[in-house]
């Protein structure tokens, strides 16, 4: 059986789909891979390390499964096959046009962001691998953007004052967001409307933001529920009081397959100190903060950086690729056996992604 590489196409996506390290796992499960030439080069893996990793350079979308990264354009999916399996980020619940062309042209379709979060699927959970970098990106950007040093220092010339940091959306970004804020030596605090994450967020050293205005909000498979008007109202003003203590603030809040909630108001924003940056995770679903852009940053009146970076991961194209290779050859163990596709549509991890 043949696994095609075709070389990514979406605007910004440095990354690809396999590595040279898994290609070799892949090869010793006799498996055959197929490598557009320059798949890899954006993410710092040259040709020659397919080709010495055993993959074959050349036309991977004659390929049994073909593993890609972003979804495919119109394009590329004419160039798949009835037959074929596609693997890769494919938008389910806000892309239905991608689902509706792939299931004409007669391709079995593997979405990693519908792989369902459960022990069994950990090793597959691509979303968790990317959120992860993008968490951690998230504070290298605001520490770079903010006027202020994060950790306090001591001088002869007088004692800094450490940055405080607010995290919205305790889930893999933002306790990885977190996590390096606290590293870098910030006074950190994290918020989430799920009661379940306090203790992890503790438990990285952070303090956990209480609001009266949603006690618990955890809905199906660990995600947030959709608060009411009457909830979101109170807690945008309890997070608007909040926001005025902080120097830096990092937004992740996001539901699959809806816009992502607002939870800083232009009033927020209007009273925080001129120099504070508010880094939106979320600017891709449309925002956490009034004012978001996705892919700008927007510099307010009163002097507060509003930034809304996209596809953060690709930032880090080496080590993100590495991750979601791994998670692509796990889901692909599953689903081969014998060196041929065995597809049970019975399993939990392939009826759900």
């Amino acid at each position: 059986m043949k696994i095609g590489v075709p070389k990514e196409t979406a605007e910004r996506e440095r990354r690809v789909a396999l590595v040279p390290d898994v290609v070799k796992q892949l090869k010793a499960k006799e498996l055959d891979v197929v490598v557009e030439p320059g798949a890899g080069e954006a993410a710092s893996y040259p040709d020659d390390a397919f080709r010495e990793a055993g993959a074959e350079l050349g036309d991977p979308w004659g390929a049994d499964v073909v593993l890609k990264v972003a979804p495919p354009a119109d394009g590329e999916v004419s160039r798949l096959k009835r037959g074929q399996v596609l693997i890769g980020f494919l938008a389910p619940l806000t892309n239905g046009a991608l689902a509706r062309s792939l299931a004409s042209a007669g391709v079995t379709s593997f979405a990693m962001e519908a792989v369902p979060r459960i022990t069994r699927a950990q090793s597959m959970d691509a979303l968790s691998s990317q959120a992860n970098l993008g968490g951690y990106m998230s504070v290298l950007i605001a520490a770079r953007e903010s006027g202020q040093l994060f950790p306090m220092m001591t001088t002869a010339a007088g004692t800094i004052a450490p940055a405080k940091v607010l995290v919205l959306g305790a889930g893999v970004a933002g306790l990885q967001a977190i996590a390096t804020a606290k590293r870098l030596g910030g006074v950190v605090t994290g918020f989430d409307v799920r009661a379940v994450v306090k203790e992890q967020v503790e438990a990285l050293g952070g303090r956990f933001l209480e609001v009266e205005a949603v006690k618990d909000a955890e809905g199906e498979g660990g995600y947030a529920r959709p608060l009411t008007d009457e909830e979101n109202v109170k807690l945008r003003e309890e997070l608007a009081l909040a926001a005025r203590r902080q120097d830096v603030i990092i937004t992740t809040a996001q539901i699959p397959g809806r816009d992502a909630p607002l939870l800083i108001t232009e009033e927020a924003v209007a009273g925080m100190q001129p120099g504070s940056v508010i880094v939106d995770l979320a600017a891709e679903s449309g925002g956490n903060v009034a004012g978001t852009k996705a892919g700008e940053t927007v510099v307010t009146g009163n002097g507060v950086k509003i930034i809304g970076p996209v596809n953060l991961p690709s930032e880090m194209a080496n080590d993100a690729s590495a991750l979601y290779a791994k998670n692509l050859a796990n889901l692909l163990e599953l689903i081969v056996s014998g060196g041929e596709l065995n597809l049970n549509f019975e399993d939990e991890i392939v009826k759900g992604a």
